[in-house]
């Protein structure tokens, strides 16, 4: 069932991209997959990117999280040119300061949840004391702390992807890209794991981007964009 939108706590810019564009070469000739993107989002902003396979959303997501570069155009986060900054410091922005939510939630299968959640902390060279108090703020806040210790290969679907969730958190990112997360839960889970993102964005704090194709799953987001042949429209 569609919730109505809720009132956003919308705080300071977190990023800003203009005139963004993505082409690749295939099959000897130029396929363009973004073309002249805009967009800006703010602290407490939860903002689905809905459209069909192909029309660029994963290719936008990539550089948002500074996993691809663009053709042309700019990309600022927190008021730092991303595209200035060399592969070394983008994947420390990464670490720092960026979440992920995959569809399929890439767990590693033979750690517990408290083992899984730890890895992105040792990245981000966060202290051993601190670890175990930024797992349980994550796990608390998707209503996982009591699978702390639980092998991951037993929890179910919806369990494993808002750990996913939480794993997106430990690092108290000021943004959360989210690709099709609901992808491969049933909507029972799917609404349940947009009930976490509401309230992590309710916090004011950090802003999430949601890529969908499900029309209920943008119905929750207060603000919805849509990608059509790598054109961006706010609706």
């Amino acid at each position: 069932m569609n919730r109505p939108a809720r009132q956003q706590i919308i705080g300071k810019t977190v990023l800003h991209v203009a005139g963004l564009a993505k082409e690749f070469q295939g099959n000897g000739a130029m396929i363009t997959a973004l073309r002249d993107v805009n967009l800006s989002v703010h602290q407490g902003e939860m903002v689905a990117v809905m459209g069909s396979s192909g029309t660029g959303k994963s290719t936008l997501l990539f550089i948002l999280g500074l996993l691809l570069h663009p053709t042309r155009g700019s990309y600022h986060m927190l008021g730092r040119d991303m595209l200035r900054l060399n592969r070394k410091a983008q994947a420390e922005i990464r670490r720092k300061f960026i979440g992920f939510v995959f569809q399929s939630s890439d767990m590693v299968e033979t750690c517990s949840v408290h083992e899984n959640l730890e890895l992105p902390l040792i990245y981000a060279d966060v202290r051993r004391a601190e670890r175990p108090v930024r797992i349980d703020e994550a796990l608390k806040r998707v209503n996982m702390a009591h699978r702390l210790r639980h092998p991951t290969n037993l929890l179910s679907g919806g369990e494993r992807q808002r750990v996913g969730i939480a794993r997106a958190l430990v690092n108290r990112p000021c943004l959360i890209l989210a690709d099709e997360p609901t992808g491969q839960v049933d909507q029972a889970n799917g609404q349940r794991i947009m009930d976490c993102f509401e309230r992590i964005a309710g916090d004011g704090k950090t802003a999430i981007i949601v890529v969908t194709h499900d029309p209920v799953v943008a119905a929750r987001c207060p603000r919805m964009c849509r990608l059509e042949d790598g054109v961006l429209y706010e609706q």
